[in-house]
């Protein structure tokens, strides 16, 4: 019982390690992009190849054989990435154009290539595959094959060279706090690239953070470390982590160049793009930072609101402050109980306020609701203001209060004034009275001590007098 109870525990971990190296799209779907002359782009379908069954790559007659790449990725990011990528996501958006190395031509970044023209070795056809979705969004640099495989299936063999990364595009920060925007990059030289005179060691490398704004990049960070030169001042207190996670002498290496920004406030808001600079090679992703804050609900007057039947409640204010952003504020209005029981719309008069703005750049803005005169079927019942935002779950956040008929059930407004009133006069009658009893307990002692007083002063008199 025993063997086979291992055995079924084998196969289950078996299956489990099978699951997860196979887990993923096997290809990705993309568009080959370039030039069509007079300004204008042509799309070609292409495809990455990133793991076969088997009996190798499946046919794809309806592709260009040098448009079908077989992923070769030493350094292993790219495919890490959609290893994890769930089976029931919407398929990632893939583009790829043509890529020429250049030098870098910030002039902080100029000490990457020593030399203006590229080296022979980089000489060739060039990849840059762009893949953005909800879950990731990465750049690489691939080097093709000059010609096709023709066995089994044609197909193009292509090398990841360098990958940068990012596993989460969309950062959303809480207003005030800290943005921590996520960078992760790869670097596998080609063997065409390996020289004997190289230095072991990764490269040096420089790494940028900028923020669109109006249509340019807006320079908040910008580092080369372990090389001499000039850095232009970090912007709005950015630090950057910018470092190699080892130092293989031959590769390949993993990077970190993870972007943190403190006290976020609105003005912060934005496209920011994070580019990897290694000497003539360069990897770009850019994410979208979005500030929020949910705002806090109160209703008023609260908890009870009064009116006499035939007459209409004082106005309800339902209060959202310190929000943002400013635009999307929907306030809702419901009634619970009452005849019909369950929550329906409110009668009355709706409108929004003017959007007030404060310091920490967060806005406020009141709800209001003037209700119609009531009737004595209505006590008890709950007017609930319900508010919805960007910031909040679909449920949105609410407020409510609760509708008290006078005369109908329990005290009207002026039953209540009276029995104040009686009540504070009987407290003042109780008081009084207790100063009169002990006024009248402490007397009969006050004259006992005078009479003993006298008496003893008796005698010292008679004794003169004699």
């Amino acid at each position: 019982m025993k063997p086979l109870l291992l055995l079924v525990a084998v196969a289950l971990g078996l299956a489990t390690v099978v699951s997860v190296v196979s887990a993923g799209p096997e290809a990705i779907e993309c568009w080959f992009v370039e030039d069509a002359g007079g300004g204008g782009l042509s799309k070609k379908p292409a495809t990455l190849l990133l793991r076969h069954g088997p009996r190798g790559p499946p046919p794809r007659p309806d592709l260009d054989p040098k448009l079908y790449f077989k992923v070769d990725d030493p350094a292993g990011m790219l495919l890490a990435a959609f290893r994890r990528y769930p089976a029931g996501a919407s398929a990632p958006h893939c583009e790829m154009s043509r890529f020429i190395p250049f030098p870098a031509s910030a002039k902080w970044a100029r000490s990457l290539s020593p030399e203006q023209n590229c080296p022979r070795a980089l000489d060739g056809d060039w990849l840059l595959v762009s893949v953005s979705s909800t879950l990731f969004s990465l750049s690489s640099l691939l080097r093709p094959q000059p010609e096709p495989l023709r066995e089994p299936v044609v197909i193009t063999m292509a090398t990841v060279v360098l990958t940068v990364l990012t596993h989460n595009p969309a950062p959303r920060v809480q207003l005030g706090k800290d943005a921590v925007l996520d960078l992760r990059f790869a670097y596998a030289p080609s063997a065409l690239e390996g020289s004997p005179s190289l230095d072991a060691g990764p490269p040096p490398f420089g790494l940028e953070w900028r923020r669109q704004h109006r249509g340019k990049g807006h320079l908040l960070l910008a580092a080369t470390p372990g090389l001499a030169g000039r850095m232009p001042p970090a912007q709005e207190k950015a630090t950057a982590f910018a470092a190699w996670d080892d130092d293989e002498p031959w590769g390949p290496w993993t990077g970190n160049g993870t972007f943190w920004l403190p006290a976020v406030k609105p003005s912060q808001e934005g496209v920011y793009l994070a580019t990897v600079h290694l000497p003539y090679l360069q990897g770009q992703v850019s994410l979208e930072l979005t500030v929020h804050k949910a705002p806090r609900v109160s209703l008023t007057p609260a908890p009870v609101v009064w009116a006499a039947p035939g007459e209409a409640p004082p106005e309800l204010l339902c209060l959202a402050s310190h929000f943002f952003p400013a635009e999307g504020l929907e306030v809702k209005w419901e009634l619970r109980g009452g005849p019909g029981g369950s929550s329906r719309k409110v009668e009355g008069k709706t409108w929004l306020s003017t959007i007030r703005h404060h310091s920490d750049g967060s806005v406020s803005q009141s709800g209001h609701l003037q209700l119609p005169p009531v009737t004595a079927k209505q006590h008890g019942v709950h007017y609930v203001c319900r508010v919805y935002h960007s910031s909040l779950p679909a449920s949105g956040r609410s407020a409510d209060v609760t509708l008290e008929v006078a005369g109908f059930s329990g005290p009207s407004i002026e039953d209540g004034i009276g029995l104040f009133l009686s009540a504070f006069l009987l407290l003042g009658l109780l008081k009084v009275l207790g100063w009169l009893v002990a006024a009248y307990w402490t007397i009969p002692e006050v004259s006992k001590e005078k009479a003993t007083a006298a008496s003893l002063t008796i005698p010292r008199n008679s004794k003169k007098s004699q």
